[in-house]
């Protein structure tokens, strides 16, 4: 996976410009209804056509970037480094691994290095966090009987 070693937030003039476009192409979005619509580029005249869900796409690009926030575009079946995934989870690499060699995350070994899919990654961390939202529940169902709350 790469990285960009230069990534700064966006200025307030790009904010500013993002947040112009995005009104303008979410207002032209709701019009449009061919799967591959043509936009021209005003200062070229050059008219091209784009998958409608590419545009969907920079719209929210343009909606992030308004609102200051850095953009990372990964494509879904791309394969990781267990490094790269391990960011994504937030753990460290060892620990990735020792998930990975429990069979709590799907791999594929290429000589002596491991490599995991993106979306085996994000399926485990939604089962993470599901699996987080129920035992917190619980919890607080057993402080409520245990009259821990006030009322």
């Amino acid at each position: 996976m790469e990285y960009l070693a230069n990534v700064n937030r966006p200025s307030k003039e790009e904010q500013r410009v993002a947040m112009e476009s995005y009104n303008a192409l979410a207002e032209v979005l709701e019009q449009v209804h061919t799967k591959n619509p043509e936009i021209e580029i005003e200062e070229t005249q050059e008219k091209i056509r784009i998958p409608l869900k590419a545009l969907k796409l920079l719209a929210k690009i343009l909606k992030v970037t308004s609102q200051g926030k850095l953009i990372s575009i990964i494509p879904v079946a791309t394969e990781m480094t267990t490094q790269a995934a391990a960011e994504l989870l937030g753990c460290s690499r060892p620990h990735l691994v020792k998930l990975l060699e429990e069979g709590k995350i799907e791999f594929t070994k290429i000589g002596k290095h491991r490599r995991v899919k993106y979306e085996d990654i994000i399926a485990y961390k939604k089962r993470m966090k599901a699996k987080q939202k129920e035992l917190l529940i619980k919890i607080m169902a057993s402080d409520e009987e245990a009259g821990l709350y006030d009322t």
